[in-house]
């Protein structure tokens, strides 16, 4: 997050506390009734993400991983860990896939449940006091598509990948979907930039934010409503890269992933990119949403008492294209695959120790570093002493920051960045 981004989102934060930012769909004493059922104060609100309720459970078919309710695609146990209405990629089917993850891997985070929507009938409605005349627009996918296209191999990752790791390698307990580290897809996506859309509906210079919002179903949460998924974003971000996306590895957005269109923000958490896009409120005065300034925020020891700026930017991760607890022979050469990524300016470098961290090699990388990207890379390793080992993989990004040995713990466990330990078992 740049400087310039944290004074934004500070100053949010302090306008919403004053009473002084908007907000939609959800009354401040529900948020404060909701604050003190957690035992909490309205500064530090993130923690309410505790309480999620989501609108559908797995069924019975999640024991084969066959599929989930609330997700339309088939979850086979091979490629996907099942988390409630959410369904995580394993890394060790990616192996061998290319740059960009196919379409049936790619992790599915849904809030509620995926909507049937029709794209023939779909609209997107441009709203709010940030326009010229405070005039709605509204634009149908034939209008999306006759606008210049562009296209960006960009990944989408939840703030919460790697979350599980706060406790089993830290043993800091956290609340949340217990993400290892499959949250994370790689996709080409096709669209059009959202600032040329503003700009056709007549973008005010005196808007501050702009606000997307899915059409999922409302989301509930310690039993009040908080409305539909939204959070909003300054307008310098929604100028700069931030793309309508109709289609996804040349091919029209599957429905688990946004059909027919949905934000795309590059680098930023997951929640940024607005899925099932229906509306976006553009305002001339600051707007509130539980997305940005309850949830999604660092509590806890060592952050501020307020909680910290709303997260934006993606960390730094590596993971290995290995199943977890993996069998290996020894005097047999295993040639070790994985992915680092970072929502910084992109990975220069890669270390593999293959002995818990006493030693480290450089790993061949196979992708030139580039923002909103990973990089591929390998190692040959022959194992030679039988027993249990740990395998690391460590990433320096191009502005030198590398993967620490732990990630400062937060209750909500955001943004894990430290080197994972991956088991392996030599035989």
């Amino acid at each position: 997050m740049t400087n310039d981004e944290r004074a934004y989102d500070r100053g949010r934060l302090g306008q919403w506390l004053a009473g002084t930012a908007r907000a939609e769909g959800i009354e401040r004493r529900d948020l404060l009734r909701l604050l003190a059922a957690a035992g909490v104060g309205a500064a530090t609100a993130a923690t309410v993400g505790a309480a999620a309720r989501p609108a559908a459970a797995a069924t019975g078919a999640t024991a084969t991983g066959a599929t989930a309710a609330g997700i339309v695609k088939p979850l086979p146990a091979d490629r996907f860990v099942i988390h409630g209405t959410n369904a995580e990629t394993r890394w060790s089917a990616l192996r061998g896939t290319g740059y960009h993850t196919p379409n049936d891997l790619f992790f599915v985070r849904n809030h509620t449940v995926t909507p049937a929507l029709d794209a023939a009938t779909w609209r997107l409605r441009i709203w709010g006091d940030g326009l010229r005349g405070a005039r709605p627009a509204a634009f149908s996918l034939e209008d999306l598509r006759a606008l210049p296209a562009v296209e960006r191999s960009v990944f989408v990752e939840c703030a919460g990948n790697g979350r599980s790791f706060f406790d089993r390698q830290q043993g800091e307990p956290v609340s949340g979907t217990a993400w290892s580290l499959g949250a994370i897809g790689m996709a080409r996506w096709r669209g059009v930039r959202l600032a040329e859309v503003l700009r056709r509906a007549g973008l005010s210079p005196h808007a501050v934010d702009i606000q997307p919002r899915g059409l999922d179903d409302a989301f509930f949460s310690g039993g009040v409503n908080l409305g539909r998924v939204r959070r909003p974003l300054p307008v310098a971000k929604a100028l700069d890269d931030v793309l309508l996306a109709y289609e996804m590895n040349g091919a029209p957005l599957p429905p688990d992933h946004g059909h027919p269109v949905r934000l795309l923000v590059p680098s930023w958490i997951g929640i940024s990119s607005i899925k099932w896009l229906g509306d976006i409120e553009v305002s001339a005065t600051p707007l509130y949403s539980p997305w940005n300034t309850d949830l999604y925020r660092l509590f806890g020891p060592g952050h501020p008492e307020e909680g910290s700026a709303p997260l934006s930017r993606q960390t730094l991760k590596s993971a290995f294209e290995l199943p977890w607890e993996a069998p290996l022979s020894a005097g047999r050469t295993q040639l070790l695959t994985g992915r680092s990524w970072s929502g910084g300016r992109g990975v220069r470098s890669v270390e593999i120790s293959v002995d818990g961290g006493t030693a480290w090699r450089p790993a061949t990388l196979h992708d030139t570093p580039r923002p909103g990207g990973w990089v591929r890379w390998s190692l040959r390793w022959t194992p030679r002493t039988p027993g249990r080992t740990e395998l690391l993989a460590r990433a320096t990004d191009v502005d030198g920051t590398t993967q620490p040995e732990r990630t400062a713990h937060n209750t909500q466990g955001y943004l894990f960045d430290a080197v994972v330990r991956h088991p392996v078992t030599v035989a």
